[in-house]
């Protein structure tokens, strides 16, 4: 027997008949937000953000700053909650399983990644992600997750407690002693050597924060499965490759996939995703009740457990969350689509590409971030002789240029050149750094 939500809650009479008008309020709610802008130069596309203009922003890539289509969707969702909470939420969330807004956001999100909306789990952040797929993964004594040594806390620390709760373990090994010299050959290389026999899973950063190396998940992906076969899933925290690199990230060979999304996609603050095919769906256990799949909702009323495999719905975490957050962010996947992938990368690498050559230029500083647009992205890190890290972002914000330090034992100095930066501001960055560098 299938039932939906509705008849499930058995609402009062009164409020089920009250149910029909919002059969328009959510076409209304898109009548109220405004269609994407023209996006066809990047001036355009800066004028989207309301970023104070009295500094050059550089740590974009840290949380975003939402752009117009994303600040207008989450006032139109916004408004439409507080004016009507219950029929919004209700018919939005819980009437028709076919037609829900989240199933609306995943499918946005899979035509950027090139794959299916029901392989698309929304989550809130790259460590809910992240901890969600670990913590799911049918891990048993004596298994063991292969990490990296250069990867975010959040990635080990959810690899840690995951295997700690199993019985299983973790170890680290390094693809390179320094970023700025690995290639696509010796990362495998590495990564190859590090596999033991007791190694089921393999988590990678795509692209590193501490460093600003971008991983060949591609080939990576390849040599791991001419190696393992399926026998050793791959997880990846991609937070910053999504929205600045341009992957077909559905098909780039990763098992899991997990990132936020409000970073370099511009999404609402507080918004991620998982991606992973059925049968990877089927591995994990969820950990936390869901909102999203109808038959967990069945079985529970039938006093039984799914009897269907596990699937995206299942894993995405349940409760009353921020709504308009999630819901916009479709907006910033429109924006992302009309922008286009490969235009967007390739800006970015332009810009990443001349701030590169000009800190290699400068005798004081050393860059950690290879050279190559192939294996980097946004984040370009270095060290300015004489100088602590920490102290160089300190001038350089005296000079109203935020720029950031990585949050790793070995930090190091960050300038991030996005969608909101010109050639112009790095050169400004640029004669910025050679000033201080003496």
């Amino acid at each position: 027997m299938s039932i939906t939500r509705r008849e499930f809650m058995i609402v009062p009479a009164a409020i089920a008949a009250s149910a029909v008008v919002p059969q328009g309020l959510l076409a209304a709610v898109a009548a109220e937000t405004p269609v994407l802008p023209d996006l066809s130069s990047w001036d355009k596309v800066r004028a989207q953000f309301v970023l104070d203009p009295t500094y050059l922003h550089f740590a974009s890539f840290f949380i975003a700053s939402h752009p117009a289509p994303v600040r207008d969707a989450l006032d139109a969702y916004r408004r439409a909650i507080d004016r009507n909470p219950f029929l919004v939420v209700e018919k939005a969330m819980f009437e028709d399983p076919a037609h829900t807004l989240p199933l609306q956001v995943q499918a946005e999100i899979a035509e950027y990644l090139g794959g299916r909306a029901e392989d698309v789990c929304l989550t809130r952040s790259t460590t809910e992600s992240l901890a969600l797929v670990y913590h799911g993964l049918p891990l048993q004594a004596g298994d063991e997750v292969l990490a990296t040594t250069h990867d975010h806390y959040s990635h080990h620390e959810s690899i840690r407690l995951a295997t700690e709760r199993a019985g299983a373990s973790m170890r680290k090994t390094a693809l390179f002693d320094e970023a700025a010299t690995a290639t696509t050959e010796s990362i495998i290389e590495r990564l190859l050597k590090g596999i033991g026999p007791k190694t089921r899973v393999v988590g990678l950063t795509w692209v590193h924060s501490s460093t600003g190396i971008r991983l060949p998940i591609r080939e990576i992906s390849a040599a791991l499965r001419a190696r393992a076969g399926s026998s050793v899933l791959l997880v990846v925290d991609g937070v910053h490759g999504i929205g600045a690199a341009d992957e077909a990230i559905a098909t780039m060979g990763c098992d899991y996939f997990c990132a936020g999304t409000h970073k370099w996609m511009f999404a609402p603050r507080g918004t991620g995703l998982v991606w992973a095919n059925a049968d990877n769906w089927a591995r994990l256990r969820p950990t936390i009740p869901n909102f999203t799949d109808f038959e967990s909702y069945v079985a529970w009323t039938q006093d039984r457990a799914p009897a269907t495999p596990n699937n995206a719905n299942r894993v995405a975490p349940g409760g009353f969350h921020a709504f308009e957050h999630q819901w916009a962010t479709a907006a910033a996947f429109r924006m992302h689509k009309q922008m286009g992938r490969a235009r967007v990368a390739a800006r970015i690498r332009s810009l990443n590409d001349e701030l590169k050559a000009g800190l290699a230029d400068n005798a004081k500083v050393k860059v950690h971030t290879p050279t190559s647009g192939d294996l980097s992205a946004g984040v370009v890190s270095f060290e300015v002789a004489g100088l602590r890290p920490e102290d160089v972002v300190r001038q350089l914000l005296a000079k109203r240029i935020i720029a950031s330090t990585s949050p790793y034992a070995i930090t190091y100095a960050r300038l991030a050149p996005s969608l909101v930066n010109t050639p112009e501001e790095v050169q400004q960055a640029l004669r910025a750094v050679r000033e201080i560098s003496g």
